[in-house]
Order: C-alpha cells, then structure tokens, then sequence
C-alpha cells in the first residue's frame, strides 16, 4: 500500500526546502532548472503556511569546497561544478533566492552530494526537534527532491512529496531520447507514490494540518 498521510501536527512536521539557490533557480545560471522558477508563487505560500502553523522550515544548499576536493564524480557528471562555475561555497550562487530567503533562526544544511541526508547532520536535526514527518519540496525532482525524499523514508519519517512545490530540467538525448522537464517530473512523482512518499499538491498539504 502506499504511503498515506491524514493529518500533519506542525510541531512535529518540518518543511525541508532543497536547493532553491541563485546557482539552480536564477535565470541564465549554470544549471538553471526552468520549473524552479514557475513554483516559487507555490512554494511561497507553502512557507508562509509552515511558519504560521508553527512548523519547522530548514533549507538545503548543495556546496563544494572552493579547491574542490569533496567533488567525487560530480565533477565529471556536471561540468559546471567541475569547472568551478556553479556550487562554490562562499560565493553568490550557493545562496538562497531572495524571494524564499530564510528567516532568523531558520537553518541551511549545507550538502555535498544529491540527498540532504548524506554527509549532514539533518537527521540529528529533526530528531532533535521530535519531527516525524518531512514535507519535501525545492529542486531537482529527479535527483535531489527525491534522494532527500528516500533517505528520509530509509531513516524512519512519513514523507510528503509536494507535486507543484518541485520541478526539474529538460534531459537531453543520451541514447534514449530527450525527456521535457514535464515528463521527468511526472515519471518521478509516479515512481515515488508508489514506493516512498505520499505525493501531494501544496493545497492539500495546507488542508491535511491539523490546527493546534
């Protein structure tokens, strides 16, 4: 059966933002990732929902040391991190848009690979703060939305995958055909009803909370 989830208590739901940094979101940008841009209206209302609840919003920012020695094979899958041009710790790019800036007190896990999970201390985080349920939205859908979303199931929290509070990029032709943003997003949000999350719109996420 898959995953299902009636009501979130927001002292123990936190919303996890992936990624929605200058270097992913802004226009022209390395690895600009077109739907992150069209969900911001969404993912804003989200946030405001979250904080007047009383839940607990933590962001991710996916970094590399600036001499790059914690790349791994990024560097040879995205060449842009490779080069230098995108993910720099300490640099513009690895900030949050000004339009989800965090507010005070809020935290930024700073991630080095596609899950938030790995590497970080995010699961010391939630526990520490007795969350048991983590509301995923942010980019990219595919990669780090959904390996956020699998190592937080593996780690024992309820998952809600907000469907028009992520987005992706268009995948080239790499010997099975170019893939629109679209369908990558479609496929991914199938593949995870079925196996990790309970996938759902920002609007049935406001109407699960239960008032407290």
């Amino acid at each position: 059966m898959p995953i299902e989830i009636e009501r979130f208590s927001p002292r123990h739901t936190a919303v996890v933002v992936v990624d929605m940094q200058h270097d992913f979101v802004a226009r022209g940008a390395p690895l600009e990732t077109p739907m992150g841009q069209a969900l911001l209206p969404t993912l804003q209302r989200v946030l405001r929902h979250a904080r007047t609840s009383g839940m607990r919003v933590i962001y991710t920012a996916h970094v590399h040391r600036p001499d790059r020695s914690d790349l791994g094979l990024f560097g040879e899958i995205w060449p842009a991190i490779g080069e230098g041009a995108a993910l720099v710790d300490d640099t513009p790019g690895v900030e949050v848009i000004p339009e989800l800036a965090p507010h005070p007190g809020e935290i930024v896990v700073k991630k080095h690979r596609y899950s938030a999970f790995f590497g970080t201390d995010l699961d010391l985080i939630l526990r520490s703060n007795d969350i048991d349920h983590v509301v995923v939205t942010g980019v990219t859908t595919e990669n780090c939305c959904h390996a956020t979303a699998r190592d937080a199931m593996f780690h024992g929290y309820r998952v809600a995958f907000l469907s028009d509070a992520t987005g992706t990029f268009d995948y080239p032709d790499r010997g099975f055909g170019a893939v629109a943003a679209e369908e990558v997003h479609r496929v991914t949000l199938a593949v995870l009803a079925t196996s990790t999350a309970h996938v759902m719109s920002a609007d049935e996420f406001i109407q699960r909370t239960k008032v407290e």
